[in-house]
């Protein structure tokens, strides 16, 4: 900078001000300090670069109208970004360090301590960020900004370092009586550092860069998430080296430093701009013609006038995949997306969408398979995913601790290591991989927990939406969410709608009235009002797809239409193999009587019907329940016609299990004749599992996710399969048909699902002789089960079924009050129109086992990791039995078998299993200082409170 300019529009002590107010100490700037100003400037470079290199066309288009023209909005950002940090011109944050505090002192500027103390200790809250939100609301207002302008800038500085207070919040501590903020020369030297970083940008000052237009609260949240995102790339010190001689500070300079760091982090969008692809697009992507539904799809895609919202809903098997993939691409083109997100319901469905997506994308263009980040907790499992990670980089925990060193309590701004996005190996971009960032990524598959995250009123929830804006999302098997995940959902939909960002749901058995409220969410969202009635058509046929936009008259648009599937409907003769429950005060001995007679019922079956060879998958409800039956069959059919598949195993072996389950039932696999295999798992195997089981036999569940289970059946065709097979055949367990009453259920089914929706599928079930014709009634089974009308019930059932349809209501309404307390917005809410106070009362824990709790309404579970040592053994020891040492010190070589050991426990342990902590050897490890371990003895069992637990390869993690 040009000291002699600074000092013909500044008095003296401004300059000296400016050139000693610092940014970050030299312990976090690469050994020298880093002024404020080179700060701002290299956060301002950075966003420039962001425009350049990263963000979506549709956003540009938004910020250039709302900054008054082509070309602006990049201009905007790069002050809106820079300036996020100028509450650190205050003595709140210039005290922090000492010997910057002193370097300060002697320029002039000084404050009275004890006053700064005092105020510091009423309201520890009140740091530069909160300082730096006052600061340009008051400065802002007095460069002549409308008040409606002033109003949703001044939050995305208050609010950067994740948590937006509200105006009452920033107000200075009485108690500091001036001293943190800054009284007399501070004032003007505030003004000074947004002046002189504002025309350094190229503005002739503050009242020519006043926004035209108040951007959506949506693109106000994308735009924070912008901000912390150039914040965190300007903080690394590897490429931002502080800058402690005012002379050489410049944006020139920082862009110079900015592109060397862009091109080192190897930071890339997703598509760009990208042609709408010609209806031949679909044999070149996927390899075949396209099925009449798919077309359907597609066309929906092409005949939308805006983005929106669009259901598809067709049976199993029938390619919903590839249709949504080829409308996102659609959409994509048309609306200036530039990546995907693709939410699944598990992380057990993630991993082969991963594949699937990294396919499609390669077909467009080879380079971009390897952009498509995996995102889930047990991703480094994947073998996938770690082949293409390269050898391990430096820790992203590392590069980016120059964020903020000065924060309160053991990590407040979020920057420590979370589960999902712990740092492995370099790739796609290491960036990318770091803590809270994963959504940033062009490409994205994960579980549906990462748009439901986006919903919830936690911290930096901001990079959460600035990963999804920018994006078509699609959701796959959505009818999975209950009553107390589809709060979040309508959440995430009312914002994803405000941001204008194309959403494709897909399942194969929706209700009704969760179609219409995926509709009325997004369009309230698009059109920013509280609530928005709307009259969803119904489509007349099955698959269908029904899709929706808001124009600016700000009446919604649908286009609806319904097609045959591309494969002839399955009679599937589904029938009741009862069993008899326990009562409510039965003994353990009774309860292991009764279960061990129904499996022996199971076993009995599959022994006739798989008389003549053939597969069989059997559903059950609990992991005990599969363990108990497993045993079972294990002792009738032998060890290799028989598999278990469970979420109890350790996070390796399952992944292996998945694996083989997938292979050994897979369309691929050649079945020699007369063999026999049957895989016994729980709800892992409902949804987004490609297997091609020749029998069923299910628990009962409620008929949306039974016809799923069913959907398992049959599913390619061209497979052998025994004469007596040939017809596919479900039978349903876990319930016992009583004379002149409603059934029983097994304990754990009503637990998970309630009796209300078991009853109505069990007033469904076909009697005998009959079959469902699958697809064909899948859509009026649905809407029966999921509808109001009580006469579904036999008159012997209705009283029960009254009871249980008000115990129903009563706990839907009870979780929806729940899930209120953690939703990003409150009821009545929705249409303020700046982020100001979003965090209101708090907000929710930050990992992602406190994460997953809150949007699953699940008791919240830990996972532990299982290390093995004997009596006498004087080292511990992996599951496999190599050495670790007397404090479980593990080795590089070792460590992937460790955290290959990590298993999830039952709820019910949790009080007790949070007690456990890291072994001695942990505590500095960046992968394991979290982890809870769980030390099994040499018999490999362990006392967890009052219970015990034994863990082996075969049955997984059992009470004994």
């Amino acid at each position: 900078m040009d000291e002699q300019q600074l000092a013909e529009r500044y008095e003296p002590f401004v300059v000296r001000a400016l050139e000693v107010l610092w940014g970050k100490s030299r312990e976090r700037a690469g050994g020298t300090t880093s002024l404020l100003m080179a700060h701002l400037l290299d956060t301002a470079a950075v966003a420039e670069l962001l425009w350049d290199g990263f963000l979506a066309r549709s956003t540009q288009s938004a910020l250039d109208e709302i900054a008054g023209g082509l070309g602006r909005g990049r201009r905007l950002l790069a002050w809106l970004c820079g300036v996020h940090d100028c509450g650190k011109a205050t003595p709140v944050h210039q005290r922090l360090w000492p010997e910057g505090a002193q370097a300060v002192r002697r320029s002039g500027m000084t404050w009275v301590e004890s006053a700064a103390v005092a105020g510091a200790k009423s309201k520890r809250r009140w740091r530069h960020d909160w300082a730096g939100g006052l600061m340009v609301r008051e400065l802002l207002a007095s460069a002549g900004w409308a008040p409606e302008q002033v109003d949703w800038v001044w939050p995305l500085a208050a609010g950067h370092h994740g948590a937006f207070p509200s105006l009452r919040d920033v107000q200075e501590p009485g108690t500091a009586k001036g001293q943190l903020r800054g009284r007399g020369p501070w004032r003007e030297v505030q003004r000074a550092v947004l002046e002189v970083f504002t025309r350094e940008l190229g503005f002739g000052g503050l009242g020519e860069l006043q926004p035209v237009v108040v951007p959506s609260r949506a693109l106000q949240l994308q735009l924070s998430g912008l901000v912390v995102m150039a914040d965190w790339i300007a903080s690394d010190e590897r490429f931002f080296r502080g800058m402690d001689d005012l002379r050489e500070v410049s944006v020139d300079a920082s862009r110079e430093r900015a592109a060397s760091a862009w091109k080192a982090l190897g930071l890339q969008r997703g598509w760009g701009a990208l042609n709408t692809p010609a209806p031949e697009a679909f044999r070149d992507r996927f390899g075949y013609a396209p099925r009449p539904s798919q077309v359907m799809v597609v066309d929906a895609a092409r005949r939308m006038k805006g983005p929106g919202l669009v259901v598809i809903e067709a049976p199993m098997g029938e390619g919903k995949t590839e249709a949504a993939q080829a409308a996102a691409e659609v959409l994509a083109a048309r609306f200036g997306a530039d990546g995907v997100f693709v939410g699944m319901p598990t992380q057990a469905t993630s991993d082969p969408m991963f594949t699937r997506t990294r396919r499609w994308l390669e077909a467009i263009d080879p380079v971009l398979a390897a952009r498509v980040v995996l995102l889930h907790g047990k991703r480094a499992f994947n073998r996938e995913w770690k082949a293409l990670l390269e050898s391990a980089g430096e820790s992203a925990d590392e590069a980016f601790r120059g964020v903020d060193e000065f924060g309160m309590d053991d990590d407040p701004y979020g920057v420590g290591p979370e589960v999902c996005c712990e740092q492995e190996r370099t790739a796609p971009a290491e960036w990318f991989l770091g803590p809270k960032r994963g959504l940033l990524a062009p490409f994205v598959v994960g579980t549906v927990d990462q748009l439901l995250y986006a919903a919830t009123r936690t911290r930096h929830v901001m990079l959460r939406m600035a990963g999804l804006a920018g994006k078509v999302v699609v959701l796959d098997e959505v009818h999975a969410c209950d009553v107390y995940m589809s709060q979040f959902l309508a959440e995430a939909l009312r914002w994803l709608g405000q941001a204008g960002v194309p959403v494709i749901v897909l399942s194969a058995t929706l209700a009704p009235a969760q179609r219409q409220a995926l509709f009325e969410a997004y369009l309230a969202g698009a059109g920013s009002r509280e609530e928005l009635c709307v009259d969803v058509p119904l489509a007349q046929g099955y698959p269908s797809v029904t899709a929706a936009w808001l124009p600016a008259s700000g009446e919604a648009q649908f286009h609806v239409d319904a097609t045959g599937s591309w494969r002839e409907d399955l009679p599937v003769a589904v029938r009741v193999l009862p069993e008899t429950m326990p009562g409510a005060r039965s003994t353990r001995e009774e309860r292991e009587r009764l279960q061990a007679e129904a499996d022996c019922g199971v076993g009995d079956l599959l022994a006739d019907e798989l008389a003549d060879g053939g597969t069989a998958l059997v559903i059950r409800n609990s992991v005990a329940r599969a363990q108990s039956l497993y045993a079972e069959l294990r002792g009738r059919f032998g060890d290799a016609e028989v598999r278990l598949l469970h979420a109890r195993f350790t996070v390796a072996r399952r992944a292996d299990l998945t694996e083989e389950s997938l292979r050994l039932l897979g369309p691929q696999t050649p079945r020699p004749r007369g063999a026999q295999l049957i895989l016994v798992a729980t709800q892992l195997a409902e949804q987004s599992f490609d297997v091609d089981a020749d029998l069923l036999v299910t628990d009962l569940a409620p008929v949306d996710l039974l016809l799923q289970r069913i959907g398992r059946l049959h599913r390619h065709e061209g497979t052998w399969r025994p004469g007596p097979l040939r017809t596919p055949k479900a039978f349903v367990t876990g319930m016992q048909p009583r004379e002149g009453r409603e059934p029983a259920f097994a304990f754990a089914s009503e637990m998970i699902y309630g009796r209300h929706l078991l009853l109505r599928t069990a007033a469904v079930l076909p009697g005998a002789g009959r079959a469902w014709s699958v697809p064909a009634d899948v859509p009026d089974l649905v809407a029966s089960v999921y509808g109001t009308d009580t006469p579904l019930l036999p008159e012997a059932w209705q009283e029960a079924g009254e009871v249980a349809a008000r115990e129903h209501s009563e706990r839907d309404r009870a979780r929806a009050d729940v899930a209120g307390q953690f939703l990003l917005t409150s009821h009545g809410e929705h249409e303020r129109r700046t982020l100001a106070g979003l965090h209101y009362g708090g907000s929710t824990g930050g990992d992602e086992d406190a994460l997953r709790a809150a949007v699953r309404d699940g008791d919240e579970s830990v996972e532990v990791v299982l290390v093995v040592r004997g009596e006498g053994d004087a080292v511990f020891r992996t599951l496999a039995g190599r050495a670790l040492s007397v404090n479980a010190d593990v080795a590089p070589d070792v460590l992937d078998e460790v955290l290959g050991s990590t298993v999830r426990l039952p709820s019910k342990l949790t009080q007790s299993a949070l007690e456990l902590g890291p072994l001695p050897g942990w505590h500095g490890h960046p992968w394991l200082r979290r982890s809870r371990a769980l030390v099994l003895d040499a018999s490999r069992r362990a006392r967890v409170g009052d219970f015990t637990v034994s863990y082996d390869d075969e049955f997984g993690l059992r009470q004994v």
